[in-house]
């Protein structure tokens, strides 16, 4: 029997990237036995991306945003409306400013085959992205460390075999049905960034298999950059980057750290604070 997999973007405004990203996806090695289905977001592009992805991709299902639902709220509308359409094998979460390898599938079924000799179980799985220009890992998989005062995490390198992680970026990310099943979509009360965090600490809470996915799976810059704004700027606007959503995304953060790591809270509040009315003492902390 052969799987169904609805793959899921959201995009705004890179037509170029956006382009890239579906022509990777559409060469890539699939088994005989499976079958794509593409759900794209376009949330208000004004560059011409809608038009261009039904001319060049004519069997992409493309979703219209007004400009206000950011990357989670995106992501959420193509997944819920892959679920409308009937229940898949599985749901494969890319960033649209991902160039995926050829071979990017087969890594996440290999995945698949791990989790399920291991666990009995089928799970998530992330894939790994690497800078073009220095080859340094950029998104992948994560795992957690801690001490009495913080939490971070560790970016794991790909081996030749799947790895547990705790955190996973939905750079490339597979949801199995049965993950969906327990675990449900991204939570809507994240606006933008975190919900992929957020996902996979609630699908290991719930028993659900997390694993990066052998070998690197796509080419991805790291467009995060600083998470805080220089001291030379306005304060209003250093407040303002606060409470974006592309930004510290303050309420949002607290939610995610009060949910998982409720020990860190205080420090937490404190971080984002200090970056924002002392961000030059945060540079001298940090460099």
């Amino acid at each position: 029997m052969g799987k169904e997999i609805a793959v899921l973007l959201t995009c705004h405004n890179r037509k170029a990237q956006t382009l890239t990203c579906l022509a990777s996806l559409f060469e890539a090695e699939l088994p005989p036995d499976v079958q794509l289905d593409v759900f794209l977001t376009d949330d208000g592009s004004t560059d011409g991306t809608e038009e261009a992805v039904k001319e060049l991709y004519p069997q992409v299902t493309v979703l219209k945003g007004g400009g206000t639902l950011f990357w989670a709220g995106g992501m959420r509308l193509a997944w819920k409306k892959a679920t409308q359409k009937k229940s898949y094998n599985a749901y494969l979460l890319i960033n649209d400013d991902v160039k995926l390898k050829y071979d990017f599938i087969m890594n996440l079924m290999k995945a698949e085959e791990h989790s399920l000799r291991q666990t009995g179980k089928t799970g998530i799985y992330c894939g790994t992205t690497i800078d073009g220009k220095t080859g340094k890992v950029t998104y992948g998989g994560s795992r957690i460390k801690t001490n009495h005062v913080i939490v971070k995490s560790q970016l794991l390198s790909p081996q030749a075999q799947p790895q547990e992680c705790q955190i996973a970026n939905a750079n490339i990310l597979w949801v199995s049905r049965e993950a969906v099943d327990q675990v449900g979509i991204l939570d809507d009360r994240f606006t933008h960034g975190i919900a992929d965090y957020d996902y996979s600490l609630r699908a290991r809470k719930r028993d659900v298999p997390v694993y990066v996915a052998p070998n690197v799976c796509g080419v991805c810059p790291d467009d995060h950059g600083k998470s805080w704004k220089r001291g030379n700027l306005p304060l209003r606007d250093r407040i303002a980057y606060l409470k974006s959503p592309k930004g510290l995304a303050y309420n949002e953060y607290l939610f995610y750290v009060k949910r998982h790591f409720p020990m860190f809270l205080p420090y937490s509040f404190v971080m984002l604070w200090m970056k924002t009315f002392f961000p030059f003492l945060w540079d001298r902390f940090k460099n």
